[in-house]
């Protein structure tokens, strides 16, 4: 039954079906080898999006929407012009703190990276970027919409691992931040050896200025965040909760305050936000399956044996755990591999001793990497349509980006208080 799921699983794949299509049609055919009932696939399915938690998706995919629908994205641009832009590399910077604070409002990578590129790679190309490289800026940036709060792929692996989504909303805040100025760093050390992007002189007085203008239009929104991560963490309401109160506030906002949400386009945000909840669901739904068909064949208990007998050591086991992690992250969407991976290896890192938070984190900030990594990167998809790119023509500089995210989990992954700080 196993070789015939994944054997059939890699071979949809490789025809260019969707990995929902690939994750249900797998299942259904190693039942089918099991001469198990195919009944199975839709009582595990049902079952597995049979969850109070799980309904926070669909509600920040829509609060997500309404934000980048009511103007806060050109909000969010001037504020981090005003920031950073003054710098050498500036508009690069600008491009990675936008994606930074939107990632805040949106809980999605793609939508982090769309939203961005759509506005700052023009702009970038217009200042002297190479448009490859902006794209490449933006693709990696935008993984950031799956490390900082709230973010999706931490509600689904709470869900999986069965701890608590605001203690991981928490820990995924530190290395947010480090990811975030790792890549300004590097955007502002290239820029100035490449000699691009020159800027002229701003005196105190200006920047200041410009800074309390810039803030003060974008300070509505980035209280949702606040009001989202104080109302968790201090206990007034839960992440599914949370999420409701993100879609009012972004209503609220969009309709009545800035006043670019229109009643008429609110119709296109709601079907938008339902397609992208439904593509998002079916993943879980059939990965669930898929999932359910690896611990009846007991593979997480014969990686467990495994393992424990190539080390002893949880720093040898945190190394491979990133290695598989990230060629995982190449070949399969990040929610899927999420729900496939984290039953086997979760109950593994808590015998070496591993906080599960911490893990967590290691996970997710393996598989948002892997949304930057060929052939399966969802942003390398998203900012090639914005840009007009092919994948290839972004490998030179995108090496060099994807240097810097590894050496950022190498450093997140062996120092755990980065996660757990503020726990």
């Amino acid at each position: 039954m196993i070789v015939v799921l994944c054997l059939s699983f890699f071979l949809i794949l490789l025809i260019g079906a969707p990995i929902m299509t690939a994750l249900g049609l797998s299942a259904a055919l190693a039942l089918q080898s099991g001469e198990r009932p195919l009944l199975i696939v839709v009582q595990m399915a049902y079952q597995s999006l049979d969850s109070f938690s799980l309904m926070a998706v669909p509600f920040f995919i829509l609060a997500g929407h309404l934000m980048q629908s009511g103007g806060i994205a050109r909000r969010l641009v001037r504020l981090a012009n005003a920031l950073v832009g003054w710098i050498r590399g500036g508009l690069g910077a600008v491009a990675v703190l936008t994606s930074m604070l939107f990632a805040t409002v949106s809980g999605s990578s793609s939508a982090t990276t769309a939203a961005v590129g759509s506005v700052l790679i023009p702009e970038m190309e217009r200042k002297g970027y190479p448009k490859s490289f902006a794209a490449s800026i933006t693709a990696s940036s935008g993984e950031l919409g799956a490390i900082i709060p709230p973010s999706i792929p931490m509600i689904v692996y709470a869900l999986t691992a069965n701890v608590s989504v605001g203690s991981l909303f928490i820990a995924g805040i530190l290395p947010g931040l480090i990811v975030t100025l790792s890549l300004i760093l590097t955007v502002c050390v290239i820029a100035r050896i490449k000699g691009f992007d020159e800027v002229s002189k701003v005196n105190l007085s200006e920047w200041i200025t410009e800074l309390c203008v810039a803030f003060r239009e974008a300070v509505l929104a980035l209280m949702m965040p606040v009001i989202i991560l104080g109302g968790i963490y201090g206990g007034l309401f839960t992440a599914t909760e949370a999420s409701c109160i993100a879609v009012l506030y972004g209503l609220v906002l969009g309709l009545f305050v800035y006043k670019e949400i229109t009643y008429k386009n609110l119709l296109v945000i709601f079907s938008r936000a339902a397609v992208m909840s439904a593509i998002i669901l079916l993943i879980v739904a059939f990965a669930a399956v898929f999932a359910y068909l690896l611990t009846i064949n007991q593979v997480p208990q014969r990686v467990a044996v495994l393992l424990g007998s190539v080390t002893d050591s949880p720093i040898v086991f945190l190394l491979l755990v990133n290695v598989m992690l990230f060629i995982a992250g190449m070949f399969i969407e990040a929610l899927a591999a999420i729900l496939i991976i984290v039953p086997i290896l979760a109950p593994i890192s808590i015998g070496f001793g591993i906080d599960p938070i911490h893990f967590g984190i290691i996970v997710i900030m393996n598989l948002a990497v892997g949304m930057v990594t060929p052939p399966v990167g969802v942003n390398l998809f998203v900012v090639c349509e914005v840009a007009q790119l092919k994948m290839h023509q972004l490998a030179r500089h995108l090496i060099i980006f994807l240097g810097v995210l590894v050496a950022d989990i190498i450093l997140i992954t062996y120092v755990p208080a980065i996660s757990t700080i503020f726990l």
